[in-house]
């Protein structure tokens, strides 16, 4: 168990080895809980609204088929010009 001293404004330092254990970076957030008289710091990821959809399952599935149609080859392009890369969605069969 580390000590940490309470520093003004009631900070506290997290100590290196227990930072890169829960890989904590400067700039994460952490929930904090009361749990059998302990302070319990759970690490938070947050995702800006914005960016939601890609973290759903559907999004993660079809990321991963594109991944492995990408390692397989399963690709045409790159295209020198506009004309090509539409004459090849036309063409191309999936």
């Amino acid at each position: 168990m580390e000590l940490v001293k309470v520093k003004r404004n009631y900070q506290i330092t997290i100590p290196q080895n227990l930072r890169r254990s829960i890989r904590l970076a400067e700039g994460d957030y952490v929930a904090m809980e009361i749990k059998d008289g302990a302070l319990v710091l759970k690490p938070v990821k947050v995702i800006h609204p914005d960016q939601e959809y890609f973290f759903t399952k559907e999004w993660q599935e079809k990321e991963a088929a594109a991944d492995r149609d990408l390692a397989q080859g399963k690709v045409v392009g790159p295209f020198e010009n506009l004309k090509d890369a539409l004459k090849a969605l036309k063409t191309t069969k999936v």
